[in-house]
């Protein structure tokens, strides 16, 4: 079985909100070409805006598909300010839209809300998977549970909830260009866990808050959970095409890598013949004056899709290896 089931499907309106990232965009070409109607919520050009609330309801009635993406990019400091907006941007919009469906006459048949395989424990001893998987701490895993929590509150008798919990996509203005540039420079070794001045960049603070990156002892082996942007099309097709799918769904590759590998390759395919290691007392001042977190390359991830699979999904990229390679290809696309 192909991902793009071969059941019959009839395109009405799609409904996507938060469409402005390159998942988004990847998906509004992709549903037009099959023949839907795309409607976007959002802040920015035609996009229905969050607060038209009856716009927003005509859009959603008689909806034959609504995916929210919505959320502010977690590749920033976790400031008090954007932890506030890191949370609002994501909880709030689902709120909206949950409401939304329960006022309209026509309610989606179903609604795809992206989350994050964030949400589970650094693992490096086991992977995880929905049905045996723990629940992990901190502030990511907080705005997490708090999405999904929001996103099955309250009864849509209508309505098949699905919610994705998305691995890193990789496709082309993803997650890759700014690992690419740190390779190209040189810098592209391992990232290796360890001490760090506890003390400094208010860390006692970040402690309290939950963003504070606790040593978990990895060297350069934490594993990497990953999906193409290819599947991710796939998967929306596949569950679209198949009622018996709802709750949370891992949507990762089958065959995860590790942070060793994963740089690696990178190196490879930059041409890039050295790659320096970077310890945790190089990162934490590094990710300061990039203004992000050290948690998105320390942290373990180690993610399997066992619904997905066990429901007959058959992934076009399996391997780390494959999906670089078909990424660096110029005269590929990312999704086709």
């Amino acid at each position: 079985m192909t991902p793009e089931a071969s059941t019959v499907h009839d395109p009405g309106r799609a409904v996507i909100a938060g469409a402005g990232g390159f998942i988004g965009q990847v998906l509004q070409r992709e549903l037009r070409s099959e023949g839907y109607e795309v409607v976007l919520i959002g802040r920015s050009g035609s996009a229905v805006r969050w607060h038209d609330t009856a716009t927003i309801d005509r859009a959603v009635d008689g909806a034959a598909l609504l995916i929210n993406l919505a959320g502010k990019s977690v590749n920033c400091r976790y400031t008090e300010r954007n932890r506030v907006e890191i949370r609002r941007s994501r909880v709030e919009t689902t709120r909206l839209l949950r409401q939304s469906i329960a006022r309209v006459a026509s309610p989606p048949p179903l609604w795809l809300n992206s989350s994050t395989a964030t949400i589970y424990r650094h693992a490096e001893d086991r992977p995880q998977t929905e049905a045996s998987g723990e629940i992990g701490s901190g502030f990511s895993v907080s705005i997490a549970t708090d999405w999904e929590r929001e996103f099955f509150d309250g009864d849509l008798p209508k309505t098949r909830r699905v919610a994705l919990r998305m691995a890193i996509v990789l496709g082309r203005g993803g997650a890759l260009e700014p690992l690419e540039r740190v390779a190209r420079l040189g810098l592209g070794g391992t990232q290796h866990d360890g001490w760090w001045f506890r003390s400094l960049f208010g860390s006692a603070a970040r402690r309290r808050a939950g963003v504070w990156h606790q040593k978990q002892g990895t060297k350069g082996l934490q594993k990497f959970s990953w999906v193409h942007i290819d599947d991710v099309v796939g998967v929306v097709r596949f569950i679209r095409d198949r009622p018996n799918i709802s709750g949370v769904v891992n949507v990762s590759a089958p065959e995860p890598s590790d942070n060793k590998r994963l740089m690696a390759l990178l190196r490879r395919n930059v041409g890039a013949p050295v790659g320096l290691p970077a310890y945790r007392w190089m990162l934490e001042p590094a990710m300061w004056l990039l203004r992000t977190e050290t948690e998105l390359v320390l942290k373990s991830r180690w993610v399997l899709p066992e619904r997905l699979q066990n429901a007959g999904y058959v992934f076009r990229h399996s391997t780390l290896e494959q999906a670089l390679d078909e990424l660096a290809r110029p005269a590929s696309r990312a999704t086709r």
